[in-house]
């Protein structure tokens, strides 16, 4: 057991002072202050002097394998290790496959999310890649939703971007439409993630599922929405008619708006809240270890970058600290939005009976002090108390 003392709690919602109580994998007790009914079971005491306490952040978009390859064999980027999210304060982790659905493939895309499982996170998976149709890991989409307790969506399928399949409409719209029946049949999300390219279709295709079928905007999770400020305009107004809509962050967000164009997830996310899209309707994720291209105007390659989890921090911290954002709606980017979008239920707030996924962050500077997941300490005071399996023998 765990005993988090008197430590300002942001659920994401703030709720002020509380005591936090940790039995095994969940919180069992929330309260202005605890005074017993615990004094003969052995409780660790964790000060929360100077700190605060949010939900474990929720990626929902890592390339947990590694990514790229548009430069060639030699830019393939490397797996996921465990202290690369726990640092990050990262405890729900979503994989995904990208460009290279050849050079990856499922079954070691699954048997990945389940190694990081064993070492501490909770895990899930999109089926798929960039192209379609979707290689499926049994012989239908709807069977790998029902069979495959990690599978809870698709993606991600890539649209407007030279590096896609160039789906046809109705090659994309069964697609979603098995993704949804799959999703129900199972009761997931059965959501369906979306790479949006930098192209001048946009949202073309999600825009037409939605008009000329019956399917709902909900299934749909578009992802780069700040990739250029002509797509994060059009995303906006796919939001404000009940979509949800990813931004991506950045850990140099300095360097990719000037280099390519990119809005800044704290100025995409002032634009979002000044059209006055729901609170719900937004998430942030890292596209953590996926190759970060440029091109030039003839869309050759020019140049790499890697995604990393430090970035979702960066980005709240910039939306707090130079926007003014107040930080119990910049948290939901990572918190309860992506818990709701993806039917998470037990993840992405702080109440009793949920499970203990928590930071720590230092009140002042908002780095991460101490991350719990699952109820156990991954990183205590910023020192790593939990490695993957390999981590310390390939650090020496």
């Amino acid at each position: 057991m765990k005993l988090i003392r008197q430590i300002d709690v942001y659920a994401p919602e703030y709720l002020g002072k509380k005591d936090v109580l940790v039995a095994g994998n969940k919180i069992v007790a929330l309260e202005d202050q605890l005074s017993g009914g615990y004094e003969e079971l052995i409780v660790e005491e964790i000060s929360g002097e100077g700190k605060l306490l949010t939900p474990g952040f929720i990626d929902a978009h890592f390339h947990i394998l590694g990514g790229g390859g548009e430069g060639g064999y030699h830019n393939r980027t490397p797996e996921v290790t465990l202290s690369q999210l726990t640092t990050a304060g990262v405890t729900t982790v979503v994989g995904c496959i990208g460009t290279d659905g050849e050079g990856r493939d499922m079954t070691a895309l699954i048997s990945k999310a389940r190694g990081l499982e064993a070492e501490g996170l909770t895990t899930y998976v999109y089926v798929g890649s960039y192209r379609l149709p979707v290689k499926t890991v049994t012989d239908s989409l709807i069977k790998d939703f029902l069979t495959i307790d990690k599978i809870i969506g698709i993606g991600e399928i890539a649209v407007s971007d030279h590096r896609s399949s160039q789906p046809t409409f109705d090659e994309f719209a069964r697609a979603v439409a098995d993704a949804r029946v799959g999703g129900m049949l199972s009761g997931k999300a059965g959501i369906v993630n979306v790479h949006l390219g930098g192209g001048r279709r946009k949202l073309e295709l999600l825009d037409r599922v939605v008009e000329e079928t019956e399917i709902p905007i909900t299934q749909f999770y578009p992802t780069h929405a700040n990739r250029t400020t002509e797509l994060l305009a059009a995303c906006i107004e796919f939001a404000k008619k009940g979509g949800t809509i990813d931004f991506t962050a950045s850990e140099d967000p300095d360097f990719w708006e000037k280099t390519d164009g990119e809005v800044r997830f704290s100025k995409a996310l002032k634009q979002l809240l000044e059209a006055q899209v729901s609170l719900d309707n937004f998430t942030l994720t890292s596209d953590g270890q996926g190759s970060l291209p440029y091109f030039d105007q003839e869309n050759r390659f020019i140049g790499m970058g890697v995604g990393s989890a430090r970035s979702l921090l960066v980005g709240i911290k910039e939306a707090v600290q130079k926007e003014d954002i107040p930080l119990d709606i910049a948290l939901r980017a990572v918190t309860s939005n992506p818990a709701r979008v993806l039917k998470l239920d037990q993840k992405g707030r702080i109440a009793v009976g949920k499970d203990a996924d928590l930071c720590l962050l230092d009140k002042e500077t908002l780095e991460i002090d101490t991350v719990i997941a699952n109820g156990t300490i991954m990183v205590q005071e910023k020192q790593v108390k939990v490695w993957g399996t390999f981590e310390q023998i390939l650090n020496n």
